[in-house]
């Protein structure tokens, strides 16, 4: 499945909402479980994962209006650790969401480029719009100018590139003789020079729609005599390397790339609770259902068991909640 046409699945959301849905008991529940002496995380769990992202926004303003307290301060002041990044995540609007995990990913020292690349590479023109604008409002400042200011090189060409959007074209038209002639400038701007065309590779994998470059993937391994990971894996390195990867594989099967996301947050020692987190707050209401299919099938086991073994308490409980039964 490509990433454009993942947008309109029902099928694959797993937090639905509440069809019977009031605000009102649902904020006195969560003011209950916060008031006074310790807090009840089961309550906030069964709430807050149960409900989708417009009815927790009706939650938070009837709880205002109930309490006159701020539901997300409030949860930051009574929850800790994993578990409250997981609980607050959910409170924001997603493209406000998504416009503070980039703002996060460039703040302070050092910048998280895989937070960045994961975003830009993965999100369609329309959300790449609404993600600006809220990054805009949120922080007083430009996006673009943010990137810029904090990335160099080729990393900063490749990640302004993607924020255009370029690649939407859902019309599915694929021009066969662009597509092999696209596919010769790649294999001419790599493998068939010492050194790299670095902007050929960029602008062809920036600008052209998914259905295009499949074509295009196509052609070069039928001239190179490989894929074009490969080619990319030996023509470049570091952040760059990252992030035309993940242009080809979001290309590729949306599904898989989110479905990698998530196993690189939880393989080997430690867990990157921020990918994990992210990616399944975002995509929960979007194509986790998917994402769970083609999870099982890369790696012969469930999300759901991956999380078990790697996380624990209250944090694995909601975590489980978002991502539902197994396929």
């Amino acid at each position: 499945m490509a990433w454009w046409k993942a947008w309109i699945e029902q099928e694959g959301v797993t937090v639905k909402g509440s069809s019977h849905f009031n605000p009102d008991p649902d904020a006195e529940t969560l003011y209950k479980a916060m008031k006074g002496i310790g807090t009840n995380e089961q309550a906030i769990i069964d709430v807050l994962t149960k409900r989708s992202n417009v009815q927790r926004q009706q939650i938070a303003k009837s709880f205002k209006a109930q309490f006159g307290k701020d539901l997300t301060e409030t949860l930051k002041s009574e929850l800790s650790g994993k578990f409250e990044r997981l609980i607050v995540a959910l409170m924001y609007p997603p493209y406000r969401y998504e416009a503070k995990e980039l703002h996060d990913a460039m703040k302070g020292l050092g910048t998280k480029e895989g937070v960045i690349i994961e975003i830009l590479a993965s999100r369609t023109k329309n959300q790449l719009k609404e993600i600006m604008k809220a990054y805009e409002e949120d922080y007083g400042t430009n996006l673009e100018e943010d990137i810029q200011a904090d990335t160099s090189g080729y990393l900063e060409r490749i990640l302004v590139c993607l924020l255009q959007g370029s690649r939407d074209d859902v019309s599915g038209f694929v021009d066969p003789g662009l597509a092999l002639q696209d596919a010769q400038d790649l294999y001419a701007a790599g493998e068939k020079i010492h050194g790299t065309d670095e902007m050929k590779f960029i602008t062809i994998l920036c600008t052209r729609s998914a259905t295009h470059l499949m074509r295009v993937f196509e052609e070069y391994e039928k001239i190179a005599n490989k894929s074009i990971e490969d080619s990319i894996k030996s023509e470049t390195h570091g952040s760059l390397e990252e992030a035309m990867l993940t242009v080809v594989r979001c290309t590729r099967n949306l599904h898989s790339y989110f479905a990698e996301r998530l196993h690189y947050a939880m393989k080997g020692a430690g867990t990157r609770d921020g990918t994990l987190i992210r990616n399944i707050v975002s995509r929960s209401e979007i194509d986790l259902n998917l994402i769970k299919g083609q999870f099982q099938k890369m790696y012969g086991k469930t999300l759901s068991s991956m999380i078990m073994n790697d996380t624990s308490g209250d944090y694995k409980n909601a975590l489980l909640n978002l991502v539902g039964s197994d396929p």
